[in-house]
């Protein structure tokens, strides 16, 4: 027997018009009266419909979120912060994998936005993304995490301090009488690329050192790119020590380093981005770029519940988190 929003509101002894505001939230209801109608569906085992709810509100209680690679621990533990912060305000999420890919993050986005999502957050893929203007026809809220969309830029923004980080980790390379330092770096067109090799030239200039450009070398985020270009600094070039910009990259290039045998810090020193239980594990312990990952994801999060209950207004605004720098034994 299909149980009824009638029949909730004859357990509960209200109109169904009380359990309809109950449920849609769209007039107060009384902290008692509304503790009766929640117990009188919990009896029943009465579900809302969805979907029903939703083309009448417009609203799904639901957020849409895209990252780049769900692989990466990175992202895994933005997800985190964001759940942890979503739940409390009853709203679920949807989470989608570009697979960093701009066409793809574009279809996820349009179908994102006709599934009504409340709201979006997005670590956005490298490219234009000026197709935004089109194609989020409801005017959601977007939040951007991690990255800065190139172009056009719709939401607020929650960074963090790329160029003090790897400042802070070459100058302590430097410090440390190490004078030939190698980079590898992510995607270009990625604003956290550009930003830490901008910190990285930043601190080699503070200390009197040429940028060579041929102790730089480019991949594309993941682990096969890291080993691949530690191979290529290790055979073709004198560096002494290195700055790897994020952690897939990082365990690759650790891992052509046990295949070669290479003593580090004896030989060649290191430090990684992003700080993991398998850092503190390696041998030796990584040296890292910590950054306040779970934080990213709450801060997002508070940020689009924010715009979208119209708590916040106005101009979209960038939020940059600080790093910590992580020195244990690889340099």
């Amino acid at each position: 027997m299909k149980i009824t929003m009638k029949a909730v509101a004859k357990k509960a002894g209200v109109s169904t018009a009380t359990v309809s505001h109950v449920i849609n939230q769209t007039r107060f209801v009384e902290e008692n009266t509304k503790n009766k109608v929640l117990t009188a569906m919990k009896k029943l085992q009465y579900y809302p419909n969805s979907a029903a709810q939703s083309l009448r509100s417009q609203k799904s209680k639901t957020i849409g979120l895209i990252v780049p690679d769900i692989s990466n621990f990175f992202f895994t533990d933005i997800v985190k912060g964001i759940e942890s912060k979503l739940k409390k305000h009853g709203y679920t999420l949807i989470l989608t994998n570009s697979n960093e890919n701009i066409d793809i993050e574009m279809e996820q986005i349009r179908v994102l936005n006709a599934k009504l999502v409340d709201g979006l957050i997005v670590a956005p893929a490298s490219g234009d993304h000026s197709f935004l203007k089109d194609l989020l026809t409801r005017n959601i809220p977007m939040v951007f995490i991690d990255r800065k969309p190139q172009a056009y830029c719709p939401g607020d923004c929650v960074l963090i301090d790329n160029i003090e980080g790897a400042y802070n980790a070459v100058r302590s390379l430097i410090k440390k009488g190490y004078f030939k330092i190698g980079i590898i770096s992510g995607l270009k067109g990625l604003t956290t690329s550009e930003e830490r090799i901008e910190g990285y030239q930043k601190a080699l200039a503070d200390s009197g050192i040429k940028v060579d450009p041929g102790l730089m070398k480019v991949g594309d985020g993941r682990y096969s790119s890291g080993y691949k270009l530690m191979s290529e600094l290790l055979l073709h070039t004198n560096i002494t020590a290195l700055f790897v910009v994020n952690n897939l990259m990082t365990i690759g290039a650790m891992q052509f380093l046990k295949e070669r045998q290479v003593k580090v810090p004896d030989e060649l020193a290191i430090i990684g981005f992003d700080d993991y239980n398998w850092a503190s594990i390696t041998n030796p312990p990584l040296s890292v770029v910590k950054q306040p990952s779970q934080k990213i994801g709450e801060k997002a999060s508070e940020l689009l519940i924010r715009r979208i209950k119209k708590e916040e207004t106005g101009d979209y605004k960038e939020h940059r988190l600080s790093t910590e720098l992580v020195v244990r034994e690889s340099f």
